[in-house]
């Protein structure tokens, strides 16, 4: 049977922050969720992929070199790939992120993301 996924009990399940779980595949894109707090990435870039963010819970802005984006709970941003950015999380933030398989990785992520 096909499962339904909620997003708030997904992200709620993760032992820890800054930790990327990995809920579905769609095609060759990966969905993860994520909670952070009072973190700022280094900007960065992906040369192969948008990236989506989808916040569900919290606030948090996305930086760009020409200014920055604040999403609040319900709000969703699409990063296209090529543009530098980076996320900027001064509370509690649970997000969903969207992207091709294998964009993640641990100098985007600061570390955190386990391949």
């Amino acid at each position: 049977m096909i499962e339904k996924v909620n997003l708030k009990n997904k992200a709620n399940s993760i032992p820890k922050l800054f930790q990327y779980l990995r809920i579905s595949t769609l095609n060759n894109h990966m969905l993860n969720v994520l909670q952070a707090e009072n973190r700022t990435l280094d900007f960065h870039l992906h040369e192969d992929s948008d990236e989506l963010f989808y916040c569900f819970e919290g606030e948090f802005d996305i930086e760009f070199d020409d200014g920055l984006a604040h999403l609040v709970e319900g709000n969703f941003i699409i990063t296209p790939k090529g543009v530098r950015h980076r996320p900027v999380c001064k509370g509690l933030v649970k997000c969903l992120l969207l992207e091709i398989e294998g964009t993640l990785n641990k100098s985007n992520t600061g570390g955190t993301c386990e391949d």
